[in-house]
């Protein structure tokens, strides 16, 4: 099986798209590499500055957009109240309960909506969704796709 990368190296007459779209796989690789290193942050207690220097060794970084990913995982665990209390109003269920899988994502999508106005709403929650259909269960997807809609709803009408 290609990796995602693969598919955009293969040449192109349009040497501009080509960019933009190996900077949006750049990007979703650091999207996924975040969201597990967030799972192991939340479920070992492990030092940021740790688990980022194993991924970063590791060669599932090796297309990806690492600066986005060393954005990522400092500044959601330095935002994760803020983030909560704001998904805590869309989940009718304690955030404890939800899969760790779910959480990660559901941070990852949800800091994107709230503080990273350059990038769309569409673009955090279809990366979301399928961080979900990757990592998470069966039907997960539904799940964060429903909440990080009612947060970008929320957020534009505020």
């Amino acid at each position: 099986m290609r990796s995602p990368g693969s598919v955009w190296r293969c040449s192109s007459i349009f040497p501009i798209l080509e960019l933009i779209e190996l900077a949006s796989v750049s990007r979703h690789l650091a999207r996924r590499c975040a969201a597990q290193a967030l799972y192991q942050w939340m479920m070992t207690g492990q030092a940021i500055a740790e688990i980022e220097s194993a991924f970063i060794s590791d060669d599932g970084l090796n297309d990806s957009d690492i600066s986005y990913f060393r954005h990522l995982i400092e500044a959601v665990p330095e935002r994760r109240d803020a983030l909560e209390q704001r998904l805590h109003g869309m989940i009718e269920r304690p955030l404890s309960q939800l899969d760790p899988v779910e959480r990660a994502i559901l941070l990852i999508g949800a800091y994107e909506i709230l503080f990273r106005p350059d990038i769309p709403n569409g673009v955090a929650i279809n990366e979301a969704v399928e961080m979900a259909h990757l990592f998470g269960a069966t039907d997960s997807f539904k799940f964060v796709n429903g909440v990080l809609d009612r947060l970008a709803g929320e957020s534009r009408s505020a």
